[in-house]
């Protein structure tokens, strides 16, 4: 199975980011949450980071272990003294699970790897360089997924917002997206998609979650604990469809080749699309 299979990824399919500096927050967020992504990065000023870091490291001394195993912490990126920094810091506790942000090739999860040897990287290509190098970061064997971002994705390369205003994602925004997704299946690791901004829609939410499980995300990344609700719902297959692909997969026990099932022509692809759902409906 490839681990870019929702039923062979860890965490998810609901990521909530917390910012690191905010230790009122981190016990909501993980019980809201499939995993908590304590953000050391974006959401902590440069003037709080120190205060955050000390804070974080706190938490994550005394957490028990289930809740590690869903604590991905998300570090600054990869050749800068704010990483130095996280990296520094974190080498007493050695989480599981780390985010690097705007990472920009294979040798930016190296930098990772070379201080959390044992840990899950989730990289998270945001820019443009990142975007170029999916495939290489991708493959590289710490990475256990890679995320994509669409802010700092548009900042690289000089836009200013990466949607149209009836909400949908401009061209470039939907070709990297599709692309990081490619980059991950194609080396047998997870996707994970980006946050979706507007809190208040959560139709627009629940259409954009429902697409990434239709295309194969294996998660979908968040910012508020309202929207991790929708996320499960998307990931969690209806009655019909559960009942439809259960029913299938035990007609297929009788078929050595295609064959019609409910009117329709059914071949290997649709019986590993049934299976997926079937997954996901054992899991959630």
């Amino acid at each position: 199975m490839n681990r870019n299979d929702p039923a062979a990824f860890a965490l998810g399919p609901a990521l909530l980011f917390c910012p690191a500096g905010r230790p009122d927050r981190f016990a909501k967020a993980a019980e809201r949450s499939d995993a908590v992504i304590l953000d050391l990065e974006d959401a902590v000023a440069p003037a709080d980071k120190e205060r955050a870091r000390r804070v974080m490291t706190d938490h994550l001394s005394g957490i028990d272990s289930h809740t590690a195993s869903r604590t991905v912490v998300r570090i600054n990126p990869a050749g800068t003294a704010e990483f130095d920094a996280d990296v520094q810091v974190l080498a007493g506790y050695q989480p599981e699970h780390i985010m690097l942000a705007k990472t920009q090739s294979a040798e930016d999860v190296q930098a990772v790897h070379r201080r959390f040897p044992d840990a899950q990287v989730i990289a998270l290509c945001e820019t443009a360089g990142g975007a170029a190098a999916a495939h290489e970061i991708a493959g590289h064997p710490a990475t256990s997924a890679i995320m994509w971002g669409a802010e700092d994705l548009v900042v690289s390369i000089g836009g200013t917002s990466s949607r149209h205003p009836d909400g949908t994602y401009r061209d470039i925004a939907r070709h990297v997206r599709s692309a990081i997704l490619l980059a991950a299946a194609a080396c047998g690791k997870a996707a994970v998609d980006a946050i979706y901004a507007d809190i208040s829609d959560t139709a627009g939410l629940s259409a954009e979650a429902a697409d990434a499980v239709g295309s194969g995300f294996a998660a979908k990344a968040c910012i508020h604990p309202s929207q991790v609700d929708p996320i499960r719902q998307a990931y969690r297959p209806t009655a019909e469809e559960a009942e439809y692909a259960h029913a299938l997969l035990d007609e297929a026990a009788h078929h050595s080749g295609a064959f019609q099932f409910r009117g329709g022509m059914i071949d290997t692809p649709l019986l590993r699309h049934a299976e997926r759902i079937a997954q996901r409906a054992l899991a959630g």
